[in-house]
């Protein structure tokens, strides 16, 4: 598996797939499949591929989730080799996309070429979800995946996203879940005039102060056992024309709220309009929801995952639903178990990207554990 998987990780990271582009790389990846005796289905929407591949139609199914699309590069000439041409220095194997996620493809492919060699006739099913729209608006990819599964009654046992979720040492963190995310875009009215007579005007951004003062301050729950504290944050404010002597007609301020199940997207919307209705403000509020919060709690998947983990490393992983969001708030829907673990993350959309060799190997040693403990023990 180590040299399978190193080869696999540099095929990968040797075309170019940033996002929405696949570079190829499910293509390479079909083929592999094929030979394994899986049925594969790319699908396609708009500028985004995708692919749906399926060995065995018994259940347990278990599935091998991510992206074969990365984030640019970022300046060149700060990298000290070709993101696109895989190098190896001191242990490490550097190129765009090596440790978020073609790393963790790499490893679900040599995992599952290792366990169908010492298992071809196992019980259950082995699936693969593969999209090239995470990194983007994530709105022609796994999404479109899901709906078309859901569309045919296709459902999911247990689903391993294989997203960096390692910290300090590979093995020591999983995600048994994400929080919500939910955006406001708020637009506060006022009164257009000149500066030198405001009293013929109303200063929008006068008129919000006391508002976001109380919306910064706000508790707005204290977390539970699987989740941290909701927060709120101002990503955006603009107000004014650019010119120093008019007061503006109008303030623009957008805010994000990022929670867990402690808070309900519907209370946090209720709360938002009543303090800006307290404050007498004029406005207009659009919401969107970007993700909605899940969570795996402890069942055959997340012991199956600690159990190769702790068998690999050594090492006690804990249970982790911080970070941003990830396509599992998608497979959930169609999922009774989905958790994400992958290497370390601290390089990750960087400059000089990196994942240990030797982390890959010990990844898909990690995958394969999970194999033989949810389809052959």
């Amino acid at each position: 598996m180590q040299e399978n998987v190193l080869a696999y990780a540099r095929e990968l990271i040797g075309r170019r797939s940033v996002t929405p582009e696949d570079g190829g790389c499910q293509d390479w990846l079909a083929e592999k499949l094929k030979s394994l005796g899986f049925v594969v289905e790319p699908l396609i929407s708009g500028d985004v591929t995708n692919l749906w591949a399926r060995r065995g139609m018994a259940s347990p199914l278990v599935c091998f989730a991510g992206h074969t699309d990365v984030v640019p590069t970022g300046p060149l000439e700060q990298w000290h080799s070709d993101p696109f041409v895989p190098d190896e220095r001191d242990g490490l194997l550097y190129g765009r996309g090596a440790a978020d996620m073609k790393g963790s493809i790499a490893a679900f492919l040599a995992a599952v070429e290792d366990f169908l060699a010492a298992h071809p006739e196992h019980p259950g099913s082995i699936a693969w979800l593969i999209t090239s729209d995470e990194e983007g608006p994530a709105v022609d990819g796994t999404v479109k995946v899901v709906e078309r599964l859901a569309a045919h009654d296709e459902r999911i046992d247990a689903c391993i996203v294989g997203e960096p979720t390692c910290v300090a040492r590979f093995g020591d963190t999983m995600k048994n879940g994400r929080r919500g995310s939910l955006h406001g875009r708020l637009r506060v009215k006022g009164i257009q005039a000149h500066i030198a007579y405001p009293d013929l005007g109303k200063n929008p951004i006068h008129l919000a102060a006391p508002a976001i003062a109380e919306l910064a301050a706000t508790v707005w729950d204290a977390g539970n056992d699987h989740f941290p504290p909701t927060t709120w944050q101002i990503s955006n404010m603009h107000g004014g024309t650019g010119a120093t002597n008019v007061v503006p007609g109008h303030a623009d301020i957008v805010f994000n709220f990022r929670h867990g199940t402690a808070s309900p997207v519907d209370s946090l919307k209720t709360r938002v309009h009543a303090i800006l209705d307290r404050h007498q403000l004029d406005y207009d509020l659009e919401w969107e929801v970007g993700a909605k919060p899940f969570l795996t709690p402890r069942g055959p998947l997340v012991d199956a995952l600690a159990a190769a983990i702790r068998e690999t490393t050594g090492i006690e992983p804990a249970l982790s639903t911080t970070g941003g969001t990830s396509d599992g708030r998608f497979i959930t829907d169609i999922a009774r178990e989905v958790v994400e673990f992958g290497p370390v993350n601290e390089s990750i959309h960087k400059i000089d990207e990196h994942v240990g060799v030797e982390e890959l190997a010990q990844l898909a040693r990690v995958y394969r554990g999970v194999l033989e403990r949810l389809l052959h023990a």
